[in-house]
């Protein structure tokens, strides 16, 4: 059942150029805006009751001012924002707008619950949930502006989810708290999303939308761009922060010759390797073109196993177009649903001591990292890339292939988790005396 709907919406701030022409305005003198700034226009979607949607985009993209119309704090400029039923709707946004700096954590709480339309006998039940929630001491009875940003945070989460909302919005505030209160943050949300709750978040961080949410959206320019599952939404996210914004079409592909080897020969041949996703996602701003990859575990190819805890290498070879001085070859291991396990490149690797790799155009070059792999059984998705910066600088890619190389790895020796620690076990009997 569709539990919020929205139907073009759009927000646009205007400027009359001074202050009386803007209250003439207010007063129906009939008087036009100087300009008008629009910050989201054309904004559709719905969200199911106990769905999870996560929001990403650059800073500016509108997703604190969508979260703001969806919350009701401000009202659209056009288009509809509709609600099935009466729906409880608690929303912790720019980490706890709304408290009151000089009333203490009691007070906000006790304020933010009756905002919420919950009873004043209801809340004196629930205040000493909240406080042990919070889990900031005395403070909680100390005025805010005594706050760090994480305390007012504590409190803020603690008091919204104090009962079990229809909607919980959050934007960004779980990302100033330590790793503690997140877990806990995160353990409360999971049981009241079983419980039926749906979630919107927002957040940079795009593992935890990948964790977390059902679905996800990527805001850009004020406008909707994308409306998918997680991980592809994510791609699409790094698109636009590490590659100008502008998603780049895959190079031109030489027909494969089946014959190839991985040593030699400038086609590409990705295609004919094994493992090789069609579903690849492709970008970079160009001069180079990532041709053909190779992988083995314990000095064998692949297939026809990967065993967990094998050593394995991921090798991939790179024509240039151009010269760059100081290339940076990467490569990235995800789990199907996009969850990152390992990433590195060649800075990273050398533990920032790698001189610095030269290429020429027309050159072939081949790249390799090596790592034991001690993970769970499973498929995990590979990503190769090559970009160009100094350590100390930012790197352009010149082209990344996320998601290109399916693996599957087999565990003979089961454990729970996603990463063998290798735990030891021992026992002692000790006879008493």
């Amino acid at each position: 059942m569709s539990l919020l709907r929205l139907d073009g919406v759009g927000k646009a701030y205007s400027h009359y150029g001074s202050e009386w022409r803007r209250v003439a305005a207010i007063l129906g003198a009939g008087l036009e805006p100087v300009s008008r700034h629009w910050v989201l226009q054309d904004v559709s979607f719905t969200l199911e009751a106990g769905e999870s949607v996560g929001i990403v985009g650059r800073n500016g993209a509108g997703k604190s001012t969508l979260l703001k119309m969806i919350a009701g704090t401000v009202q659209p400029s056009c288009g509809s924002v509709a609600w099935s039923g009466n729906p409880r709707v608690a929303a912790i946004l720019e980490l706890g707008l709304g408290f009151l700096p000089d009333f203490t954590g009691r007070e906000n709480a006790r304020h933010t619950a009756e905002l919420m339309g919950i009873t004043r006998a209801t809340i004196d039940q629930l205040l000493p949930d909240i406080a042990e929630f919070a889990d900031i001491g005395d403070y909680f009875d100390e005025p805010v502006r005594t706050y760090s940003t994480g305390m007012g945070t504590r409190v803020a989460f603690a008091t919204v989810t104090a009962l079990r909302p229809d909607l919980l919005i959050v934007d960004e505030a779980l990302s100033v708290g330590d790793a503690w209160f997140q877990a806990k943050c995160f353990e409360r949300i999971a049981r009241f999303r079983r419980e039926g709750m749906a979630l919107i978040l927002v957040t940079h961080a795009v593992g935890d939308v990948i964790a977390h949410c059902d679905r996800a959206l990527l805001l850009s320019g004020g406008r909707l761009r994308a409306d998918a599952r997680p991980a592809e939404v994510t791609n699409l996210y790094y698109d636009e922060l590490f590659a100008g914004g502008t998603p780049r079409a895959a190079a031109d592909q030489v027909p494969p010759e089946q014959d190839s080897q991985f040593h030699s020969g400038g086609s590409e041949c990705f295609a004919t390797r094994p493992g090789y996703r069609k579903e690849e996602h492709r970008f970079g701003d160009g001069g180079a073109i990532i041709l053909d990859y190779h992988i083995s575990a314990d000095g064998r190819a692949y297939p026809p196993e990967i065993n967990s805890g094998a050593t394995v290498e991921f090798a991939f070879k790179v024509r240039f177009d151009a010269d760059f001085n100081h290339l940076v070859p990467g490569f990235l291991l995800k789990t199907l649903e996009g969850q990152f396990v390992f990433g590195s490149n060649a800075h990273v690797a050398a533990g920032g001591l790698a001189a610095p790799i030269a290429v020429r155009a027309g050159e072939l070059h081949i790249f390799r990292f090596r790592l034991p792999l001690p993970v769970n059984a499973g498929d995990y998705l590979v990503s190769f890339g090559v970009a160009d910066g100094a350590p100390d600088q930012a790197q352009t890619p010149l082209q990344r292939r996320y998601d290109a190389v399916i693996i599957h790895v087999q565990r003979r020796v089961p454990f729970w988790g996603l990463v063998d620690l290798g735990a030891q076990f021992e026992h002692h009997n000790l006879e008493s005396a």
